[in-house]
């Protein structure tokens, strides 16, 4: 290439790229009307919105795991480990526009939550049709020795051949887990599991008892297992302590259904009873029994008439007869716990985020938010509980980053019902924000995505995790098929979406499940694991919300593996472009005088262009100015930020 050509080139590369930059919105008014809204309903060809995000990749699921549902994700080196109902597939994601398939791991469980702790991978098995050997054909009696419902553990030192090396089975299974590091024992690892289904049979796995504790001290009820992995040998992994940390709770107060949800349930109710469907009261609204539910019984029916081959119409006609006098016995009837009329609070945790930087927990419960003292990994114990009338069923867990926030989601709906249409309340299916000061949390505000989705679109708030945004608390959130939210909440009583990436639903007509459910940060990109359409991976643009400088900041925190439920303490390297981020974010709120952030770009700039002690000198005598112009800020906080990140960068230089 001459160097004229040479010349054109770069002249065409930089045209191209202010073309590109002038489309960046970098104003702070989200696009009216909201561009969520009407998209084209359809599997991978679905109309799309984003809004200070970039779509990088879609890869659709592999032949194995194809129309069954992917589940949460971890991190393993330049490895997206994705759940799902039929086992796990492992990414590679070294090119984030071209992930690769590793491998596809077949072994059926649900949910299949996953969790990576160096060459460990843990996965979640609550559903009563997994199998010990990873079988495909389920396991239909309801007792049985092949049934696996707990923590699946493998070998990944090799990723592309996994070895399924042990598994510790739990009462109640395990629905999630969270991955817990003891600073203070290097030989271990532990994992908190968190199971929401009903117990066992002690027939199946013995000790199992689902008395209330104060007639069983052994009782499987309210309570968590805390399983013990040692890092030498893991296939002795087991239970080392099971604590009760739902002692003394009664139940709290919730909202009801929404109207429409109601009437929908008594016209499905109608229907499936005119075709000879199964049909029960729950709690004052008449269900429809799922076939997940009916199946087993049925099995068992025809397994004590010593039958053979599918159950009968008189199975069939005998299960119905019963059914309601068993949903009473499981759901209707008071709890184990109940005294006096007064109903017990929750048995169990939906999900457990650890924070072991600060010895906390936050756990997701139910009816009820609670923080957990975890100082003594093996034994947490609760020393906060918080209630909320306008959430329904609490599932997941976020704290900032200095540990003074508390983030709770709720399921309303349990992820397969649509609570983001016009006619939801905000508050319902919402983040719930709480300031935390000790032992205290403190309500502050809720955020909701709030673009109406519609009826056919399973939408609620879901898994996310922190933004490495310094100085800000910024969160990238799953709301299935209400796509991907960022929002930022640094101010706690007034969260604001920045960004977001949405697809019309799945079908127009009918209620087809689907959507991001997690959607987390890592090495510099956002990954989501959608539920029906596979994996996507995102990337944030400059905004008017967020500048290059702190999109390049965040993307200087690397991480060999992660699991979000095991949130690590977020640190930035010394570097200038942390500095100008705080910069950035000092002129957008007006922190620092025009003149004083044109001196401070400025010196930042001439200090680059130093080396070894003039550099230094220079660096700590900005740091020493920003000090002091602190005094005076509106932001004095943010500006000691800054004063801190340049003397950073002047102690590295030694």
């Amino acid at each position: 290439m001459n160097s004229a050509t040479s010349s054109l080139s770069v002249i065409a590369a930089l045209s191209l790229a202010a073309c590109a930059s002038a489309k960046l919105d970098m104003s702070t008014t989200a696009p009216s009307p909201d561009r969520r809204v009407g998209l084209r309903a359809g599997e991978m060809n679905a109309g799309e919105a984003t809004w200070n995000l970039r779509v990088v990749s879609k890869t659709r699921p592999s032949e194995k795991f194809a129309g069954v549902t992917n589940s949460d994700l971890s991190f393993s080196g330049q490895y997206a480990i994705q759940g799902n109902y039929n086992g796990y597939q492992v990414w590679d994601i070294a090119n984030p526009k071209k992930p690769r398939l590793k491998i596809g791991y077949l072994c059926p469980a649900s949910q299949s939550d996953v969790s990576v702790y160096k060459n460990l991978l843990f996965v979640s098995g609550e559903g009563t049709s997994g199998r010990l050997d990873c079988g495909t054909e389920g396991v239909h009696d309801s007792v049985s020795a092949a049934r696996l419902r707990g923590i699946r553990i493998f070998d990944i030192s090799d990723i592309a051949s996994p070895k399924y090396i042990a598994n510790v089975q739990t009462c109640r299974g395990s629905h999630t887990h969270t991955v817990v590091e003891d600073p203070s024992d290097k030989e271990n690892v532990y994992i908190y599991v968190s199971g929401s289904a009903g117990v066992r049979s002690p027939n199946e796995l013995p000790g199992c008892s689902k008395l209330a504790p104060d007639q069983d001290p052994n009782s499987a009820l309210f309570r968590i297992e805390v399983i013990k992995v040692p890092l030498a040998h893991p296939e002795l992994a087991s239970i080392v302590s099971s604590p009760r940390i739902f002692n003394d709770l009664t139940e709290a107060a919730t909202h009801a259904e929404a109207p429409e949800d109601i009437a929908a349930a008594a016209r499905a109710a109608d229907s499936a009873r005119a075709k000879g469907g199964d049909t029960a009261m729950v709690r004052g609204m008449e269900l429809v029994a799922p076939s997940g539910f009916v199946q087993p019984l049925l099995d068992s029916i025809v397994k004590a008439r010593n039958g053979t081959g599918p159950a009968t119409g008189a199975d069939s006609a005998s299960l119905r007869g019963a059914l309601q006098g068993i949903v009473d016995l499981l759901v209707n009837r008071p709890p184990p716990g109940s005294s006096n009329g007064i109903r017990p609070g929750p048995t169990q945790c939906h999900d457990i985020t650890v924070y072991p930087a600060i010895g906390l927990a936050g756990g997701a419960c139910g009816g009820y938010g609670l923080l957990l003292d975890i100082h003594d990994v093996a034994h947490p114990k609760r020393i906060g509980a918080v209630a909320d009338s306008n959430f329904s069923y609490w599932h997941s867990a976020t704290f900032n980053n200095d540990g003074t926030k508390l983030l709770f989601s709720d399921e309303w709906g349990g992820g397969g019902q649509p609570k983001c249409r016009a006619t939801d309340k905000p508050e319902w299916g919402a983040d719930a924000i709480f300031t935390l000061v000790h032992d205290t949390m403190t309500f502050q505000s809720y955020y909701k995505m709030l673009a109406p989705q519609t009826p056919f679109e399973n939408c609620v708030a879901h898994n996310g995790s922190l933004i490495p945004i310094p100085g800000r608390d910024i969160m990238v959130q799953a709301w299935y098929q209400g796509g991907i939210s960022v929002f930022d909440w640094t101010d706690a009583a007034h969260p604001k979406e920045i960004a977001y990436f949405d697809r019309g639903p799945m079908d127009s007509t009918k209620m087809v499940g689907a959507g991001s459910w997690s959607a987390y940060w890592y090495n510099g990109y956002i990954v989501s694991s959608e539920i029906a359409r596979g994996l996507d991976i995102l990337e944030l643009q400059p905004s008017g919300f967020l500048s290059q400088n702190e999109i390049d900041a965040a993307k200087l925190v690397h991480f060999d593996y992660m699991n979000v439920q095991d949130q690590p303490k977020l640190v930035w390297p010394a570097s200038p472009v942390v500095a100008r981020a705080y910069v950035d974010q000092l002129a957008r709120t007006n922190g620092l005088t025009p003149d004083q952030l044109a001196a401070t770009r400025a010196a930042l700039t001439r200090s680059e262009r130093l080396s070894g002690q003039p550099r230094r000198d220079a660096l700590a005598q900005l740091a020493s100015q920003l000090s002091s112009d602190a005094r005076a800020s509106a932001d004095q906080t943010k500006v000691q930020a800054l004063a801190a990140a340049v003397q950073n960068l002047a102690d590295a230089q030694r």
